[in-house]
């Protein structure tokens, strides 16, 4: 827990090193506002939309003077798209909680692709707190002519995310249209927004990550009243020593990096170890937490309607356990999730008796209701705060944000199990991948703790192939699914439709390089719980080419088996950035019969490989009176958390490359000339 700071003094913490797309949203309540794509776990949400923040923003300087030679000076192939040459945000906290922002923003396209991403910015703002004034726009063409942008140019449009739910956000963008943008031209955006009621009332904080393009300076000042001290977790910003005067402070940060690695494949945000800023009012974790604790609170949730309904759910039912796991599913089937983040709208969630008539709400939503339900049938429970995403710690000091805290579940502290309801595809007792090993504010304590580092997944794989002399193949391709990914696939499989079945099966065998048919059925998808049970029933062409020579694949499972598991734990060469560690217990049996025409000259050895955090076997079996290849193989991947550092995937990928080689291993197959 951080310690509160002194009056007027900033703490700060340095370090260095994902860069969101410089395509920008302005102005985002606490700056940095990721939106995390939950396609997977919210199919009914607003999950295709991915909103980033470039940095927008004040302070009179030099347009002229920023760096035009600095094009000239890079080939070509090395040239980021666009780079941010100025960028100033300056807030002023008044003394009636409202707050000035004047931001102002130059950026260069240094190449075509630069010209899309920066002729065209959005200044997000919501209509019924907030002021936006455009101060000035216009653009610099590479021979120095500006080009202010009209009146015409500059519109307010409904943020998408609002349009399925208007309750939940008045949300907007302004608009501005750049004219006359093309390689080597600059834009230049100023404007001023006024927030007439801030998110958390006589609160401030906000939050910076920087856009992974090259940002030449970057100015972030904050001027409070001396007597509302700034706590800072600077992370490869510089703290400019505080300056008092006339009963106000201002506080500075700087920030300049010209070269970002790019976002290796699988691993976490670049804000979990690199780069970021984070400024608040709030001393620490503790007061964060009543600042939420307060605004939830809520007399309807003890509405009669609301005890009545989470009593007839759990009649029957004693143990408290199973009547959390009926109030879960219930949630889960019947409250229709709403995507929005946690800080980009007010943190009070809304009213436990609206939210049951009306069947839908967001994360702060469904943990009041959910906990009203819990509390209805005598299960202690309070909410807990974390980050959604690829986000793995928190700043050391709190506030809401992309990087920071943007989401809350429910912590059941007798059952000693998390719960996220906004999870439609994750069974009661699991957690969804986004929020697995990482900080979480117990509200009602006031206490960091984790999430879970790891939680059990299984996969068991039968597959039979009967090749026939034509050399296409009958199958019977078999799946049990456990632990947390088994409900998940079960809800994608519940709201696919028979045609999006049967698509299915056509991908997995494309991209198992088959081509083929093929019919799916499952075990009861009304199950909440429980393993997972899927058949597939088909055949395959030309499995075997019926004259010559044929190396096939000594498969034990269609793609998603053991081998997708380690080409995507391969996906980069080295790492330098830490990843996403998969864990599991993998085990796969294929069972090929060849008709009797065909010879079988060779298949794979056997392989055993073991190492601190994965285990692999593979046997191989071939009896030639009955024409039949077994082959079985186990992956186990036992890592001790979610995120595995960067230096241990060297020690580990020796292994890994034998597993793959050995899980894309190959059969020779001969064949006569003459076809039957």
């Amino acid at each position: 827990m951080p310690k509160a700071q002194g009056r007027g003094s900033v703490s700060t913490r340095t370090a260095g090193r994902r860069r969101p797309p410089i395509r920008a949203l302005l102005g985002v309540p606490l700056t940095a506002a990721i939106l995390v794509l939950r396609a997977a776990l919210h199919p009914t949400s607003l999950s295709s939309l991915l909103l980033v923040l470039a940095w927008g923003l004040t302070s009179a300087f030099p347009i002229e003077a920023a760096a035009a030679d600095t094009a000239a000076t890079v080939p070509v192939d090395d040239l980021a798209p666009a780079t941010i040459e100025s960028d100033v945000h300056l807030f002023t906290l008044n003394d009636d909680g409202s707050i000035d922002e004047v931001d102002e923003i130059v950026l260069r396209a240094n190449t075509t692709a630069g010209v899309d991403e920066i002729a065209q910015r959005y200044i997000w703002f919501d209509k019924n707190i907030d002021h936006v004034e455009v101060l000035e726009a216009e653009t610099i063409t590479a021979a120095g002519t500006h080009i202010p942008v009209s009146p015409a140019q500059i519109r307010d449009v409904l943020e998408p995310r609002s349009a399925d739910a208007p309750t939940f956000s008045d949300a907007e963008l302004r608009v501005v249209i750049f004219p006359a943008v093309g390689v080597g031209s600059r834009v230049h955006l100023k404007f001023h927004k006024l927030r007439t009621q801030p998110t958390i009332p006589r609160q401030f904080s906000h939050l910076a990550e920087p856009a992974r393009v090259p940002i030449e300076s970057q100015k972030l000042i904050f001027d409070l009243p001396a007597d509302r001290p700034l706590h800072a977790d600077a992370q490869g910003y510089t703290a400019i020593a505080p300056v008092s005067a006339a009963g106000r402070t201002r506080y500075e940060f700087h920030y300049r990096r010209i070269h970002f690695d790019r976002p290796e494949r699988g691993s976490i945000a670049f804000a979990s170890y690199g780069d970021r800023l984070l400024v608040t009012t709030f001393p620490d974790y503790a007061a964060f937490a009543a600042s939420y604790r307060d605004a939830a609170v809520d007399a309807s949730a003890g509405d009669p309607g609301v005890r009545a309904l989470a009593e007839s759910l759990t009649a029957g039912e004693t143990d408290p356990r199973d009547k959390a796991r009926t109030l879960y599913d219930w949630m889960r089937m019947n409250i229709r999730y709403v995507a929005l983040l946690l800080g980009e709208t007010a943190v009070a969630p809304h009213k436990v008796a609206d939210i049951l008539a009306n069947r839908y709400g967001d994360c702060k939503d469904h943990v009041a209701l959910f906990g009203a339900l819990l509390s209805a049938v005598g299960i202690r429970n309070e909410p807990a705060l974390l980050n959604l995403g690829e986000v793995y710690t928190l700043p050391s000091v709190p506030g809401y944000g992309g990087a920071a805290i943007n989401h809350v579940i429910v912590w059941m502290p007798e059952l000693g199990t998390f719960a996220d309801t906004t999870a439609g595809g994750i069974e009661f007792g699991y957690l969804p991948s986004g929020v697995m090993d990482r900080p979480a504010l117990h509200v009602d304590q006031g206490v960091l703790v984790r999430t879970p580092a790891t939680q059990a997944l299984g996969r068991t794989v039968h597959l039979q192939m009967e090749v026939g002399g034509d050399g296409a193949a009958g199958y019977a391709y078999d799946v049990e699914d456990s632990g947390w990914s088994a409900e998940l696939e079960r809800n994608r499989l519940r709201r696919a439709s028979r045609q999006r079945r049967a698509a299915v099966v056509a991908e997995r065998l494309q991209a198992s390089g088959l081509q083929g048919e093929g019919t799916l059925s499952t075990s009861p998808l009304e199950a909440t719980s429980g393993s997972l049970h899927t058949s597939i029933r088909g055949k395959v062409e030309h499995f075997i080419w019926p004259t010559g020579t044929t190396a096939i694949g000594a498969l034990s499972s269609f793609s998603g088996g053991i081998a997708s598991q380690l080409r995507g734990w391969l996906a980069e060469p080295t790492r330098t950035q830490p990843y996403l560690c998969p864990n599991g217990e993998f085990d796969e049996t294929g069972v090929i019969a060849f008709a009797s025409r065909f010879r079988i000259t060779d298949i794979p050895d056997d392989i055993e490989l073991h190492s601190e955090t994965v285990d692999y076997q593979s046997h191989y079996v071939f009896d030639a009176q009955s024409q039949v290849i077994q082959v079985s193989r186990h992956l186990s991947a036992h890592s001790r958390s979610t995120v595995c550092p960067a230096a241990g995937f060297a020690a580990s990928r020796d292994i890994l490359l034998k597993a793959e080689r050995d899980a894309m291993s190959q059969v020779i197959v001969k064949a006569p000339q003459a076809v039957p």
